[in-house]
């Protein structure tokens, strides 16, 4: 008779937001004691491979999803996949009974992977979208996630319940009391550390083609012109994380969690999307931050202005970045109570 649960843990790929959010959450799963499984595909799997060369790791179709050139045909544009997208959770709920008999699962936590559930064990969902943001079309997204995480026996929300709160009206609104939901405190991997600055300004890139190489080209423009110590971070993860210098800047493409985490405790501000797991860590980091929305990405769009008028984070929008040392000058931090929350009677 085994001594611990198995427990499998599957992030989205699509940016790696999901899967740095999911790290203190194996972490402290770890701690308890149980056997963990991951299952992701892309970066993802890539990061979590690199964070836990020691666990087991199961490789899942991909959504594939990208975004248009203009931001203004991203809705057709994701339309247009969403054949793919539905093949794919086909394969996604084949795969998870594979998985269910491979490796004797008790439990599945999947972070946006719309297939990754069973009625077989108690499967868990997170998502800090309660409620899809797409403009007109949004209680049509709501209603079509709201479809697929009530399959699930919990909802996570990483974030807290009450106010303030990060993610607003997308993980609090008038029917999440109705639902299963558990909010389960703000996740980050980073923890801050009172170590000497090193660098003015680090930006930090992630999310899908075109929009991430759009915004480093700016970025790095705007950089030269800045007599200020600068260093970015691409996000493109690759085993040889090339390092290279342009002007005052320094490139990193990828950095592992305590890397980064290191990064970000040695500079003043942080350049950034206002992407949920980013936000996430600049509020535990308590950082000064610029956010830029991803074009065309309602959620961050929504998510930069509810930071705007709750906690006075500057935004700029990215076709009119103008990174100064004036602009530098007025940022601000989130200034929110960081509660950790362990995670608990995960099987009753």
């Amino acid at each position: 008779m085994r001594q611990s649960k198995n427990i499998l843990i599957a992030p989205l790929n699509w940016g790696l937001g999901h899967a740095t959010r999911c790290i203190p959450i194996i972490k402290d799963l770890q701690r308890q004691g149980y056997c963990i499984i991951i299952a992701s595909d892309g970066d993802a799997l890539k990061l979590l491979q690199e964070e836990f060369p020691e666990l087991a790791f199961e490789k899942l179709p991909s959504y594939n999803i990208t975004y248009a050139k203009r931001s203004w045909l991203n809705r057709w544009h994701l339309f247009k996949q969403l054949l793919h997208i539905i093949r794919t959770v086909k394969q996604e709920r084949q795969l998870t009974d594979e998985l269910i008999k491979k490796y004797d699962l008790d439990l599945i936590i999947s972070d946006n992977r719309f297939g990754i559930y069973s009625p077989k064990i108690k499967s868990i969902y997170i998502t800090h979208q309660l409620k899809v943001l797409s403009g007109w079309t949004t209680k049509i997204t709501t209603w079509i996630h709201a479809k697929i995480y009530n399959k699930y026996d919990e909802i996570w929300v990483p974030d807290v319940a009450g106010e303030p709160n990060l993610s607003g009206k997308l993980g609090h609104f008038s029917k999440s009391n109705k639902l299963k939901v558990r909010y389960i405190g703000i996740l980050s991997r980073m923890k801050p550390k009172n170590l000497p600055k090193k660098y003015d300004v680090l930006a930090i890139l992630s999310g899908p083609e075109p929009q991430r190489s759009q915004l480093e080209k700016k970025i790095l423009n705007q950089f030269k012109t800045l007599n200020l110590k600068t260093v970015l971070v691409r996000g493109i993860v690759n085993k040889n994380k090339k390092v290279e210098n342009q002007h005052n800047t320094t490139i990193y493409d990828y950095m592992t969690g305590k890397e980064l985490e290191q990064l970000v405790n040695q500079s003043e501000a942080v350049i950034c999307r206002s992407g949920y797991s980013s936000v996430m860590d600049m509020a535990s980091m308590r950082k000064k931050i610029l956010m830029i929305p991803t074009p065309g990405q309602d959620e961050q769009e929504y998510l930069a202005r509810h930071l705007a008028q709750h906690f006075q984070i500057k935004i700029q929008n990215q076709h009119k970045l103008n990174i100064s040392k004036k602009t530098l000058a007025k940022l601000h931090l989130i200034n929110i109570n960081i509660k950790t929350q362990k995670i608990k009677h995960l099987f009753t």
